[in-house]
């Protein structure tokens, strides 16, 4: 069995880090089995390019090329290492173009979660970019909260308690839950005009309410208890990971949701949602919070988007009737 000739014995191999260089080249001859090729498309001399992969394969320990008298083929090591390579230099080159494009523009740079994300924030954002067409805007939807003080991100959504917040975070609105559900299922199914009533229909909630202390307050045991419902059982119980699943699932008619009022307010404003029991709404104690990054905060770019923010909260507080 044939194996990769050593060049350099493996207590003498070196440790520093590979020079880019170096990996370019590699990837240059391995794709075109061709050293004067590459020297070419890297504007080289062919024995800058020969050297630069003599150097790489005294830094690995082995050599990387078969050279024949016409022409060169990649060992098993070479091919080892091209595979990590390749993904690696597009990844770079991908950044590098970003950062060459986006060089010199303004921009936002916002963290939140993915529910919010989409059933809040984006459906706004064309007004923001109409208002102000030359600030890019970028979204991380992410369930874990980011440091702002060493990330890229400039400013965070969060739904929390408000001693969960740190200072300078600003309230945006409150939360009530309620139960709403679609026209349709209204229409087609046992009347829903008390809270009992929910016994003939399947309710939807978030999978993880009963594992998350504060999520806990999403769970419709806690709501039917507040409402002396303690004993009633639903149709069925249907489960789900996100809040924009279960506003789909009720949207589409499968059951009744217990819903965020700030996450279905437009479609109760459209009427594609009806608050079914609008007497029952249950207050919880988190609330929705806009975060600032210190390195952030004085650019204007940032305070024009936190202006129209705040804007649109105070449109939501009026829509659910939040003083």
């Amino acid at each position: 069995m044939a194996t990769t000739p050593s060049l350099v014995p493996e207590s003498h191999m070196r440790t520093r880090p590979i020079a880019v260089g170096h990996l370019r080249a590699l990837e240059a001859v391995a794709r075109h089995l061709n050293f004067r090729a590459a020297a070419d498309e890297l504007a080289l001399t062919q024995s800058a390019v020969s050297r630069q992969v003599q150097s790489l394969e005294e830094e690995v320990g082995v050599a990387l090329f078969l050279r024949h008298t016409r022409a060169v083929e990649l060992t098993s090591a070479g091919s080892q290492l091209l595979r990590a390579v390749v993904p690696s230099l597009e990844r770079i080159d991908s950044a590098v173009r970003l950062i060459r494009r986006t060089a010199g523009r303004k921009s936002v740079a916002i963290s939140t979660w993915a529910s919010f994300a989409s059933m809040w924030l984006i459906p706004r954002l064309e007004a923001f970019q109409r208002e102000y067409p030359d600030i890019d805007i970028r979204i991380d939807a992410t369930d874990i909260p980011v440091d702002l003080d060493t990330s890229d991100v400039d400013l965070a959504l969060r739904y929390t308690r408000p001693e969960a917040v740190p200072a300078g975070g600003v309230r945006l609105f409150g939360e009530q839950l309620t139960p709403v559900a679609s026209p349709w299922l209204l229409k087609s199914g046992k009347p829903l005009r008390k809270g009992e009533d929910l016994a003939h229909f399947a309710l939807l909630e978030a999978s993880d309410s009963h594992r998350t202390h504060n999520l806990e307050w999403l769970s419709w045991r806690r709501w039917l208890d507040t409402h002396k419902l303690r004993k009633l059982e639903p149709k069925r119980w249907m489960y789900f990971n996100y809040a924009h699943q279960i506003a789909q699932a009720a949207l589409t008619g499968q059951g009744v949701a217990l819903a965020r009022m700030t996450l279905v307010a437009d479609s109760l404003a459209s009427g594609d949602l009806v608050e079914v029991l609008p007497d029952h709404r249950l207050d919880t104690p988190l609330a929705y919070f806009m975060i600032v990054g210190p390195r952030s905060s004085g650019r204007p770019e940032i305070q024009a988007f936190c202006e129209w923010l705040q804007v649109q909260a105070a449109i939501t507080r009026k829509a659910i009737g939040e003083a």
